[in-house]
């Protein structure tokens, strides 16, 4: 009983933060159709700047940490993005209405990582002062390229298994709705069945847009930085002073991104919302069960326990999205997109940031 008063009473006073009052407050004035708007090229530096700090961070932790100790939770983080997406392939796309290739999507890119959630949850450890080791943020690729790839080989044998029971579509090119005309009437007798070689999954390519997208290229450059370099004067006099100021105001866009991503929630259906409400508080604590196997064995901090549960209860904003469009050309963004967007995000950081570092203080004691 006094472990779950414990709970609550520090799972309340995360709400309080100014980061989540920052995001709340962007859902709020854009709901109530405010004007206010971030220039996009403002967004983009805040986010170079955030992931370049975090990047940083990890670097200089891994050069001065013991590499054993970071073996377990690098594992434990590529098994979360993989499982997380074939969760979401036998869950999501069996629900009515949901097309296999969208629930894919949608599953790959709340398998992915999103580096501005990652960020709101350091700065919540920091001002709470809970201990995590500071590589734990280099778990981010090791989950976010793996869920990828794994959704894009997923989809891409789901459809070459489509195209060899039809024997081939005439026109590639998805309707409206975003699938194939007729999809279930075309048979084998209708067309020639097509050289399926060609289609056969590259996974290099798949990992190497992963790797060039804008929000894994910073933090892997801060990454390498912070390994090789002695960046610590900069560090301590400009990216460390700026953090929470720049992520108080990307929390703010995100919180506006929110609320109009809604409409496009709600032409894909309820099943997305459901799913991307549930989802991230699950994969969470399917992450910090997994943490705390490592906290055992190795020692993993409780505080890296709670970034490994963010991290996996987290959906991709910014590299995901064009990874998958053009990994799985066949799926709707605005199912993706949408779920990610209006509801998986606002939950990771409002409900999941909280409850799992508040897991990690009361069990820290």
């Amino acid at each position: 009983m006094d472990f779950l008063s414990d709970f609550l009473m520090r799972f309340l006073t995360q709400l309080q933060s100014p980061t989540l009052g920052f995001l709340i407050g962007g859902i709020v004035v854009a709901s109530l159709g405010s004007r206010l708007s971030i220039p996009d090229a403002a967004y983009k530096f805040i986010v170079f700047m955030l992931l370049m700090k975090v990047g940083l961070t990890g670097g200089q932790g891994i050069r001065d940490s013991n590499l054993a100790e970071i073996l377990l939770p690098a594992v434990f983080a590529v098994a979360i993005g993989i499982l997380i997406v074939f969760i979401g392939r036998y869950t999501l796309c069996a629900l009515p209405k949901v097309k296999v290739e969208d629930g894919i999507a949608t599953a790959g890119l709340f398998g992915a990582v999103s580096g501005s959630t990652l960020a709101a949850a350091l700065t919540i450890l920091d001002v709470q002062g809970v201990s995590y080791e500071p590589w734990a943020a280099a778990l981010y690729p090791f989950m976010d390229i793996p869920a990828l790839v794994t959704a894009i080989v997923l989809a891409s044998i789901y459809t070459k298994k489509q195209r060899d029971t039809a024997g081939g579509y005439p026109n590639e090119q998805p309707d409206t709705a975003g699938g194939y005309p007729n999809e279930q009437r075309i048979t084998a007798r209708g067309y020639p069945k097509r050289d399926t070689a060609s289609k056969r999954v590259k996974i290099w390519p798949i990992v190497k847009e992963s790797l060039q997208g804008s929000a894994l290229s910073a933090l892997l450059l801060g990454l390498a930085l912070g390994l090789l370099t002695e960046p610590k004067s900069v560090y301590d006099t400009f990216y460390n002073p700026l953090f929470r100021g720049l992520l108080s105001v990307l929390m703010l866009v995100m919180g506006m991104e929110a609320a109009s991503r809604l409409g496009e929630l709600r032409k894909v259906g309820q099943w997305y919302a459901i799913y991307a409400f549930v989802a991230p508080l699950l994969h969470g604590f399917i992450a910090f069960g997994l943490g705390m196997i490592a906290h055992y064995i190795t020692g993993f901090s409780l505080g890296g326990v709670a970034i490994l549960a963010v991290i996996a209860a987290s959906s991709s904003d910014i590299s995901g999205p064009p990874t998958l469009r053009a990994g799985i050309p066949s799926a709707n963004p605005s199912a993706y997109i949408g779920a990610s967007t209006a509801v998986g995000t606002p939950v990771a950081i409002a409900l999941g940031i909280p409850i799992f570092v508040g897991l990690a203080q009361a069990l820290g004691g």
